[in-house]
């Protein structure tokens, strides 16, 4: 197994992979916990005022989830930090967010553009998923990949910033998830579950109806794009707000999703609060369409990498190379990684900083042999 991303390996019990993962990269977890304290602090907040802002969200893990908190825990004391500060990692969307609204200041938008590609559309009858994560350039430090052997449930590997509980993955029982920002005016009017511990409660999910209802019906604070695909052949979109979700399906056997809504009933029922910070997600979307529509029936990896590495209207572009930050402060944004799995045949690759490296690292995940059996139909 080879890469720009570190792959680390745990398996045990809650506290136990914590502890692994921990000592494994207590320096990349570090450089994490630095970019959003950092954050945090440029904002006015001292680390007292941090943890009072983290401390809100331990309830709702505690009901969601208790052994998501063994594990920060674990994570915690194996890498040296405080516990506050790996939820802080897992809860970022929602803190900083928090953060800038009692400051009043301008939010800073997690962006990305994510695809599935279903078997009748591919040269190998395979399903296709991947996304483009765009956000702070230098969270291209941080990116690590999980590999978690599971007593209890199926084996998944996620990649995920250092300290950080999931991302985008898949399983070994043919579930893959990947997510984009959205944004509502529903959002933040009450707390929810942070959003990377839905994605990891959707990998560990031992059916993939069960992954689909952790996605549906978990309440988030914020906005959020959800992509759920199953090897055996299905694919579906959850465009969620706080306390709703909007499915969206294939349409000739494709995906595709930026930051935007496209729910014609969430576009009657919700305001699109984020256009100001992403407003070329309107053709980051169709730009991948365009790239791959041609090819139905031959699509390969390679054709969906191309697609993601599309460059159209650079820098606002599919593929974002660094440049200034929506929000106006002095950092660069940048599509951060490209990820891209083949989910039937535990499959992953993934390129650092794609407008600029076009080197992949690959990652493999032993899939269980009848992993039909856990799809829906």
């Amino acid at each position: 197994m080879s890469g720009q991303f570190p792959c680390i390996e745990l398996s045990g019990g809650p506290f136990a992979r914590g502890m692994q993962y921990g000592k494994a990269c207590p320096q990349i977890i570090a450089r994490s916990i630095e970019i959003y304290g950092q954050q945090l602090l440029d904002m006015g907040y001292d680390w007292s005022g941090i943890k009072r802002l983290v401390n809100q969200f331990i309830p709702n893990i505690e009901a969601f989830e208790p052994q998501y908190l063994e594990e920060m825990r674990g994570i915690a004391e194996g890498s040296g930090h405080d516990f506050e500060a790996i939820v802080l990692i897992n809860a970022r969307t929602e803190i900083i967010h928090l953060g800038r609204r009692s400051m009043q200041d301008k939010p800073e938008l997690d962006g990305c553009t994510g695809a599935i590609i279903l078997p009748e559309a591919t040269a190998n009858n395979e399903v296709l998923h991947g996304q483009n994560w765009d956000w702070r350039m230098e969270c291209a430090e941080t990116g690590v990949v999980l590999h978690i052997r599971r007593d209890d449930g199926p084996d998944l590997l996620t990649f995920t910033e250092a300290g950080g509980l999931a991302r985008a993955g898949m399983n070994s029982i043919g579930t893959a998830i990947t997510g984009n920002n959205l944004e509502s005016d529903r959002d933040y009017q009450a707390l929810g579950v942070p959003l990377p511990l839905i994605r990891r409660k959707a990998l560990e999910a031992n059916h993939f109806a069960l992954s689909m209802k952790a996605v549906a019906v978990t309440p988030k604070s914020g906005s959020n794009n959800m992509m759920l695909s199953h090897a055996a052949g299905f694919g579906i979109n959850y465009e969620c707000a706080p306390d709703e979700v909007f499915p969206l399906y294939e349409v000739d056997d494709l995906i595709v999703h930026a930051n935007h809504w496209r729910s014609p009933v969430a576009q009657v029922k919700l305001k699109n609060t984020g256009i100001g910070g992403a407003p070329e997600s309107f053709y980051r979307d169709v730009r991948v369409e365009q790239c791959l529509r041609p090819f139905h029936g031959n699509l390969t990896l390679e054709h969906l990498k191309n697609a993601f590495f599309d460059d159209f209207g650079k820098p606002f572009a599919v593929c974002r190379p660094p440049r200034p930050s929506s929000s106006g402060e002095d950092n660069l944004s940048a599509t951060v990684a490209m990820i891209l799995m083949r989910p039937a045949s535990g499959f992953m690759e993934i390129a650092s900083l794609p407008a600029i490296n076009r080197t992949f690292g690959q990652y493999r995940l032993e899939m269980e042999s009848d992993y039909a059996r856990y799809a829906t139909w």
